[in-house]
Order: C-alpha cells, then sequence, then structure tokens
C-alpha cells in the first residue's frame, strides 16, 4: 500500500540528535567506552521514599483508571506548590498528564492553529518547535546567543519580534539548553510585551528547583500574568523520576477545559500509583534529596568550567538546569560526529536548538566521567 501521509507530519524532520544518538549506541555495541554527555537525565535514583510510595500505592489497588485530569489529592498537592511560587492557582486549574512533554503537546494544540505565531527565544528546547508545526503553526524566533543566552530587560530584539498577530511566546527559565536563568526584570519585559500586544505565555518551568545562587521566578506570579500564564513544570529533573511519566500544567479554568477535551481523548489520564508518588515527591520529606543533587550539579558545573578555562575555552556559565553551550566549530554538527567518532564523547549539536556554533553539554554525570570527556577532548584536538 502506498500511505498518503498527513502533510502536518511532512512539517517535522527527524531529530537532529539522531545521528549521534545512532553512532553512540554503534560504538557501545562494539565495545567501546562513550562518555555520553547528550542526555537530559539526572543520573541520580529516584529518592527512596517517593519509590516506596509508588509501591505502597499499587499494593493498595491504585492501579485502575484516574479522574482525567488527575487525582484531586495531587492536583490539590500542585496547587499548594504553585501558591508557593506566588501563583494565585486552584486544583480545577490543574491537568496532571504523562510527563511534561505531554503538557507542552496539550497546550500548544489547543491554543495554536493554522497560521497562528508563536515566539521562540533561542537557544530553544528541540520539541517546542516540532510541537508548533505539527499544530500548524507559524513561528518566529529571538536569538539570544549575542547576549550570553540571557534574555536582557527591554530585549530590543524581542519587542521588535512580538506584535498584536503574536499568539504565544514560550519562556524556558531555567533554560535548557543553556542553563540562563532569566532575570526579573527580564521577565517583566515580557510580562509588558505580553499586555501591550495580548498574547499568552507559555512558561516552562521544569527545571525550577535546579538552580546556582539566583532564584528562579515564575510568570503567572507578576502582576497582569495569572490569566494570561500557562504554567507547564513536572517531575522528571528535579526528583529524577524520568521513567515515571509524570507532569503538570496551570492555566485558567477556561483554558482548562479546552485542554481536557485533548486530554481525555488522547492519554485519557496519567498512572494512578505514579500521580501516588508524585504527592510524596512534593512532600518536604523529598527536600533533602533535592537539595543534594542540586548540590552535586552545581559543584560538577563549577568543576567543568574550570576544566575548560585550562584549555583556554570560556564557556557561557547558566545558573540552572544541568546543561552548558561549549562553543565548538561553525558546522557542530560535524564536531559532535567527529567527537563522538574520535574522543568517543557524545554531545548534541547546538543547531537542534537553534544555536549554530555550540555542542549542548550534560552535566548529568558523575565528576570522574566528566573529568574524562575533557582529557580526551583535549587529546583529539577537539578544544
Amino acid at each position: 500500500m502506498n500511505f498518503e501521509f498527513a502533510d502536518r507530519i511532512g512539517r517535522v524532520e527527524p531529530s537532529a540528535t539522531l545521528a549521534i544518538s545512532n553512532l553512540a549506541s554503534e560504538l557501545e555495541a562494539q565495545g567501546e567506552d562513550v562518555v555520553n554527555l547528550s542526555v537530559g537525565e539526572p543520573d541520580f535514583p529516584t529518592p527512596e521514599n517517593i519509590i516506596e510510595a509508588g509501591k505502597d500505592a499499587m499494593d493498595a489497588g491504585h492501579t485502575g483508571y484516574t479522574t482525567s485530569n488527575g487525582i484531586p489529592a495531587l492536583r490539590e498537592a500542585i496547587a499548594t506548590k504553585l501558591r508557593g511560587n506566588g501563583i494565585d492557582a486552584d486544583a480545577g486549574e490543574i491537568i496532571v498528564t504523562p510527563g511534561g512533554k505531554q503538557s507542552l503537546y496539550e497546550m500548544i494544540n489547543t491554543l495554536i492553529g493554522d497560521g497562528d505565531e508563536v515566539v521562540l527565544l533561542d537557544p530553544a528546547w528541540v520539541s517546542y518547535e516540532a510541537m508548533v508545526k505539527l499544530a500548524g503553526g507559524s513561528l518566529s524566533r529571538v536569538d539570544l546567543s549575542p547576549y550570553d543566552f540571557q534574555l536582557e530587560p527591554g530585549l530590543d530584539d524581542l519587542a521588535e519580534t512580538v506584535s498584536d498577530e503574536t499568539k504565544l511566546l514560550i519562556v524556558n527559565s531555567p533554560s535548557n539548553p543553556t542553563g540562563a536563568v532569566f532575570s526579573d526584570a527580564a521577565l517583566e519585559g515580557v510580562r509588558d510585551l505580553a499586555v501591550e500586544h495580548d498574547f499568552a505565555v507559555i512558561s516552562d518551568e521544569i527545571y525550577e528547583r535546579i538552580t546556582y545562587g539566583v532564584e528562579q521566578t515564575s510568570l503567572a506570579s507578576l502582576d497582569g500574568m495569572g490569566d494570561r500564564t500557562l504554567t507547564i513544570n513536572g517531575f522528571s529533573k528535579a526528583f529524577s523520576m524520568t521513567g515515571w511519566r509524570l507532569g503538570y500544567f496551570h492555566a485558567p479554568e477556561e483554558f482548562i477545559a479546552e485542554a481536557g477535551k485533548l486530554h481525555s481523548h488522547s492519554v485519557s489520564c496519567a498512572v494512578n500509583f505514579v500521580q501516588h508518588a508524585g504527592i510524596e515527591a512534593l512532600s518536604e520529606r523529598t527536600d533533602d534529596a533535592v537539595e543534594e543533587m542540586r548540590q552535586a550539579f552545581s559543584e560538577r558545573r563549577d568543576m567543568l568550567v574550570e576544566l575548560f578555562a585550562e584549555h583556554d575555552v570560556d564557556v557561557p556559565v547558566g545558573d540552572g538546569a544541568f546543561y552548558m553551550m561549549l562553543p565548538v566549530a561553525d558546522d557542530d554538527q560535524a564536531w559532535c560526529e567527529g567527537a563522538i567518532q574520535d574522543a568517543h564523547v557524545a554531545t548534541v549539536p547546538g543547531s537542534a536548538f537553534n544555536a549554530p556554533g555550540y555542542a549542548r553539554i550534560s552535566y548529568a554525570a558523575s565528576e570522574e566521567r566528566l573529568r574524562e570527556a575533557v582529557d580526551r577532548l583535549a587529546a583529539h584536538d577537539y578544544i
């Protein structure tokens, strides 16, 4: 049969990281030792109290469907957590999803239709673009690389890009891939533009608890943003729960009512016993484990900056997440392919995030492996 595929699928290219992933798998299958710094996944086990809560929930029979938007106790725990961020949140304004990526997919597809303009701040996480294209939206982009990946207060580039035709801006702070944490002044600038041009903002706060020496501000907590901000967060990064697939988003009730249609007709609900584990994750009993991971990431970041400096490589330093952008050759795809072939170090081309000339490094790896990676790159003249 000759399939005629939907136009929307033709709008999306295969992941730009696929070639690196394939090379890494091939080398490992051949018995080679690959230092994989391409994975955006904490290298810590899920905290034991969360695991036990999941087991207890299964033993208690919480293995069936739940209410589509999430069990009431978890939505109330999330609302309480969001209120701690200064967001006026109610449990009825929350949808729990199987992973943060599903939250983003539902939000974008609920709001964006054919030709609607979405503005991205580059470098931007790879799936934002794909989701917008699948929804039929059009993309406008603002390059933050001249500003060391920071969103500067009053940035003319952003003010000149948005207009009354803009329907959505996506803000990710702390950022994947740069680790940048945007200042209150910068977010207030976003607020002023959103109010002036009457557009919505998705605030992706998945790395909220992984910051170093700065505080992350929730965009929805700013005056004038409560009714136009769609806040997405989840459990994968802060609680090392990537495989549990648990995320959520908060939005005004009228948005939740419409997004709930897509949610109920697609995934139905997040996994029952995982939602019970999520309640435990948000409890203060998990705070020490989260802080231990955050401190380890902070030490690794500082160590990497020093190691690269020893090789005269100046790396822009972010204040959050567990990524940094390493300046490399203009053809960053070729650099990354060469680095894994020759040095057996896997990184992600910056062009995947619309930031050519860089490679994204994840420091969600042990200090020993990070040192090994730098030594290998230096030995093969990649830095």
